[in-house]
């Protein structure tokens, strides 16, 4: 590599190091995204609440991951306990609702706080919210019908807001607890509202259905200002022995969205499922120890000569040039005798013949034959096929 290339390379490996400092030591924006968890630190988490409700009633609290209806289904609740709900919209469908009511009518609270509760709801308590969206970050001041919870400094609450207000009640069994009233410049005119109700609870059976609108008061935000006065006295009508906190219906919930979702929710099909995982990695792993590497396959050397042989071989019987193998063979013959034997091979008589006889080791007779065949056929002018093939037998039966 020249000296060039050298440096354009190390000028990209620095820009690509900045970059990732730059990105790591960068402040992390704000999340504003509603969750509502009780897990989530994000501004409008509920992490805060969720840790003072213990300080707020006195007793613990247990967070409900399944489905409202499962879990009321299995009937693991007795008296004086309070479902609680918060998240930017709770849809309640009749089924978790008919569990809900259930709850309820054995002498416990259901919270519900939300912008929207489901049609199931609004149905079954004659009850209907509006959301004014018109408003650019009203000032909304929350407030109690209950002149003893009244604070000499109201809270108000403006970011993230839009004002919720419950439309429509059954005047007949609901009571209402708090009102809101806020102000600013309408994209549509007028300076805002008064007077409008955010906070009711209506009986069921032998406990109560509470319906909020105003679930900021219970996020990160406004918990850790001034506001937490504001929701611990809406906390206060509550007096719950044991406390379920909602964590299914959430805006900020972790869904599984793998294939195995079924298989990853079922506490024994979950732990067998990561077993399996780590028996195969473990037999991997056991079994790549033991077994042998492979050997590389080593192709032998060619050998050329043999295969130049066989190609000339294959070319003179292809011409069928009887007389020229013959030449060649015993051309080939005499000098071998003359390189191993050291016998002068210009006149094949029986001088040559007795010499030949003593130092190859074979007889005199054999000896004889070969070299009056040689003689013979070195004599004539043409030779068949019958000749080649007689030949090359007795030259055999000579080396052998």
């Amino acid at each position: 590599m020249d000296r060039r290339s050298k440096r354009i390379l190390y000028s990209f490996g620095v820009a690509i190091l900045l970059l990732m400092v730059v990105e790591i030591f960068k402040p992390t924006p704000v999340d504003w995204r509603p969750k509502y968890t009780a897990t989530a630190t994000a501004p409008l988490g509920s992490y805060v609440a969720y840790e003072e409700f213990p300080n707020y009633f006195d007793t613990d609290v247990k967070r409900i991951t399944s489905d409202p209806f499962e879990y009321l289904q299995a009937g693991r609740y007795g008296e004086g306990e309070l479902y609680f709900f918060v998240n930017s919209r709770l849809d309640i469908d009749p089924n978790q609702l008919e569990k809900l009511m259930e709850f309820a009518k054995a002498g416990n609270t259901v919270f519900l706080s939300s912008a929207y509760f489901g049609g199931a709801v609004q149905d079954t308590f004659k009850l209907r919210t509006y959301t004014d969206y018109s408003f650019n970050e009203p000032r909304l001041n929350a407030k109690f019908y209950n002149k003893r919870l009244q604070q000499d400094v109201v809270p108000s609450f403006e970011k993230t807001i839009y004002p919720t207000e419950i439309s429509e009640i059954d005047t007949t069994r609901t009571t209402v607890l708090g009102y809101m009233d806020y102000t600013s410049t309408s994209v549509l005119g007028g300076d805002g509202e008064e007077g409008l109700l955010n906070f009711a609870r209506v009986p069921v059976g032998d406990g109560w259905f509470y319906f909020h609108t105003l679930p900021q008061a219970f996020t990160n935000y406004y918990m850790l200002k001034d506001n937490h006065k504001y929701t611990a006295r809406v906390l206060s009508y509550l007096n719950p022995e044991k406390i379920l906190w909602d964590e299914y219906l959430k805006d900020g919930r972790v869904v599984i969205t793998s294939p195995l979702r079924f298989v990853l929710n079922q506490q024994g099909l979950k732990w067998a499922y990561y077993l399996a995982l780590l028996g195969l990695l473990l037999f991997v792993f056991v079994r790549s120890k033991r077994e042998q590497r492979m050997i590389p396959l080593v192709e032998p050397l060619r050998n050329d000569t043999k295969d130049f042989t066989a190609t000339i071989g294959n070319l003179h019987f292809q011409y069928k040039n009887y007389s020229n193998i013959i030449a060649k063979r015993i051309t080939y013959f005499l000098e071998r005798v003359r390189s191993e034997y050291f016998l002068d091979t210009n006149e094949l008589d029986d001088t040559f013949t007795e010499r030949l006889a003593s130092k190859s080791g074979n007889s005199q007779e054999d000896s004889e034959k070969l070299v009056g065949l040689i003689n013979r056929l070195k004599a004539k002018a043409v030779h068949s096929e019958a000749d080649l093939i007689e030949l090359n037998k007795a030259l055999e039966k000579f080396s052998k």
